[in-house]
């Protein structure tokens, strides 16, 4: 029988070539279904039995939120401002926060903390069906207090289980309560005071997909010192948000009139007036209101107004509900003196603020006169290229879709005792008077630390 000639062995090798064509385009597809992430927000405890461990009587300490995270709901930090991809098809996403939390503890008498952890800019990773949450971690190792600063760390592992991201062209991703555990990066991060492999806090996340970033720019002038479309920003106190939104009131807050709502501060826009330069001075006006609802609460700020005078600043709005209704009311003052000129803006950011005696009386007196406010912000555009620094962005308020581990997968609350005592307001009731002053607490649940973390330092 003669052997099979050459030609005869060609359509096997036509029929692979039209394979490896057909399959070029669909890896070709397949790369260009990452879209950006733009917008979107991160919840997350950390782990609560290290804030109560910090709050507590062990540590003595307290923490502090940093650059524009807030809180939500109990024991949550969110984290604000997502950026990254995401690919429905391979079921990949990459997504950053901005925002940090920064924990201090057991006191030195030279002022300084044996405890002292900063987490910060929290991103979320998940690749081959796999999450990993990442962080940027500065902190003392417990015992030596080395200090140590990483960037990106892979903090927690993500269990994934029951969680589909592929195959949805949704306009948001979103995570519910991922079971999160301490890696062995992160047990050195978090300055050993839990063991790899820890239960942490479990991560809620939510980041709009293919929504273009945007910056605000505005077209100001500075001739004859007038200005317009500046902006102020102020979270009024994150304790009395907290209580707000807490089971106590059960309320919320609604921005109207083009205010801006940031999470953890809110913006007034619009802002007019006029600018010294010279003497650092400036007299402006701002759109927007806020109004606070809830259990014997309904509260409206509205016409904010800002002054700034020899370094001095002075934050007024009109005021309705509450026991201290009025127009024009001056709520807090702030130092002023950082007031500086750059890239068109006149700007002083986070002044720090004290409430003022008709602020009090407009909070139902239960904050006292003096009492430290949330900082304030101020940006006055001066040229009309010049933008405003960005709001925190928490996305979509209702994602359309959602990517949700089953229920039984989420970590259960171990305990429920208290977590630091929180002031809130609750005017018009006379219901619970405590030290003199009406306060309401807020319970919150407590886990105990972990067994090493606990008898360790309380132990020093």
């Amino acid at each position: 029988m003669p052997l099979p000639s050459r030609p005869a062995r060609l359509p096997a090798l036509g029929l692979l070539t039209a394979l490896l064509a057909a399959l070029t385009p669909m890896a070709t597809a397949h790369a260009a279904e990452a879209r950006e992430i733009s917008g979107g927000r991160l919840d997350w405890g950390i782990k609560s039995s290290f804030q109560s461990y910090v709050t507590g009587p062990a540590a003595h300490g307290s923490w502090e939120l940093r650059d524009g995270a807030a809180t939500e709901g109990d024991n949550q930090f969110r984290f604000h401002s997502a950026k990254g991809s995401y690919d429905s098809d391979g079921g990949a996403l990459d997504a950053s926060f901005q925002g940090g939390v920064h924990f201090t503890g057991h006191k030195k008498p030279d002022g300084s903390y044996d405890l002292d952890l900063t987490l910060s800019h929290p991103a979320v990773g998940v690749s081959g069906g796999k999450g990993t949450l990442y962080a940027d971690m500065t902190g003392k190792a417990r015992g030596t207090g080395e200090v140590t600063t990483a960037s990106h760390v892979p903090f927690a592992s993500l269990d994934l289980s029951g969680v589909n991201l592929r195959g949805d062209d949704a306009a948001a991703v979103t995570l519910t309560n991922v079971p999160a555990t301490l890696t062995a990066e992160g047990e050195k991060a978090f300055g050993g005071y839990y063991k790899a492999g820890t239960a942490l806090d479990p991560v809620s996340m939510s980041a709009d997909v293919g929504a273009a970033s945007s910056v605000e720019t505005h077209e100001s002038t500075s001739s004859d010192g007038e200005f317009k479309d500046a902006a102020v920003d102020w979270g009024v106190r994150r304790t009395f948000r907290e209580y707000v939104s807490g089971p106590i009131a059960q309320g919320s807050w609604k921005v109207g009139d083009g205010a801006q709502d940031g999470g953890a501060l809110f913006r007034f826009p619009r802002g007019k007036g006029a600018y010294d330069a010279e003497k650092k001075a400036l007299d402006a006006s701002f759109g927007g209101t806020l109004r606070f609802t809830g259990k014997h609460l309904d509260l409206t700020l509205g016409a904010v107004k800002a002054a700034v005078k020899d370094g001095k600043g002075t934050l007024s709005a009109d005021v309705t509900g509450g026991n201290g209704a009025g127009k024009a009311l001056p709520l807090v003052t702030f130092d002023a003196s950082a007031l500086t000129e750059k890239n068109g803006l006149a700007a002083v950011t986070e002044a720090p603020a004290k409430l003022t005696a008709e602020g009090a009386k407009a909070f139902g007196g239960v904050y006292k006169e003096g009492a430290d406010m949330d900082p304030v912000s101020l940006a006055v555009p001066l040229a009309a290229t010049a933008k405003l620094p960005p709001l925190p962005n928490l996305g979509k308020p209702s994602p359309s879709a959602s990517a949700a581990p089953a229920p039984e997968r989420a970590e259960a609350s171990s305990s429920s005792n208290s977590f630091p005592v929180l002031p809130v307001v609750l005017a018009g009731v006379g219901a619970l008077v405590v030290a003199g002053a009406v306060f309401l607490v807020i319970q919150r649940r407590r886990t105990a630390p972990a067994t090493g973390a606990s008898d360790s330092v309380s132990g020093e």
